[in-house]
């Protein structure tokens, strides 16, 4: 199958949101903004464009380890599966975009971090399709998150002041999104196909 892998920088726009199955499937979910810089010469210096809204998605190990480390306003780099869901909902149309991702970290362009190794999980390929299905079901309904009410440095990946021109891909409020939706014509939400195809990815290695 092929797959769209991708490097994306910026910071975290809501707080944290985690979950932990009866089986211990780890599950964390954020918004990433992230913000493009472009020289202006009218200007005669850096400017901001548009920031785009991402859906961050982390399992397991390292959805233990993101929760323990990463803040809201955090400046960070994500390396992972790209996954774009187009949705309707009461009439409206839009684009969902969502990193699931294999590496996350601060951006140390930005400041400095300190690392400190953690002990791997031994159950690392225990499948929780419920839990998935769950998740997605509580997203589809529209509940409420934590909206990116960053200003200044925190609302771009640049670290410049100035929060303007954000955007979001096809949803209508940053905030909506933190956790992937099920996807339309099929009876398996898209959290459950990454366990899939996670543990699959495991059994081959």
């Amino acid at each position: 199958m092929n797959e769209t892998m991708i490097t994306i920088a910026g910071n975290v726009a809501t707080e944290l949101r985690f979950v932990r199955s009866d089986r211990g499937t780890s599950l964390v979910s954020f918004r990433l903004a992230s913000t493009p810089r472009r020289y202006d010469r009218n200007q005669g210096g850096w400017v901001d464009g548009h920031t785009t809204y991402v859906t961050i998605v982390c399992w397991r190990t390292l959805a233990e380890n993101v929760a323990g480390s990463l803040h809201k306003g955090d400046p960070v780099v994500v390396f992972g599966r790209l996954r774009v869901e187009n949705w309707e909902r009461e009439g409206k149309t839009g684009t969902t975009v969502e990193v699931e991702a294999q590496a996350l970290g601060h951006d140390l362009s930005r400041g400095t971090s300190a690392f400190r190794r953690t002990r791997r999980e031994q159950r690392e390929g225990i499948s929780d399709t419920s839990l998935a299905e769950e998740l997605a079901r509580s997203w589809d309904t529209g509940e409420p998150a934590d909206g990116p009410d960053v200003t200044g440095e925190e609302a771009t990946s640049s670290g410049t002041d100035s929060p303007h021109g954000h955007t979001d891909v096809g949803v209508d409020h940053p905030e909506d999104g933190a956790m992937p939706t099920r996807r339309r014509g099929s009876g398996q939400s898209p959290l459950a196909d990454a366990v899939t195809s996670d543990d699959a990815d495991r059994r081959a290695a």
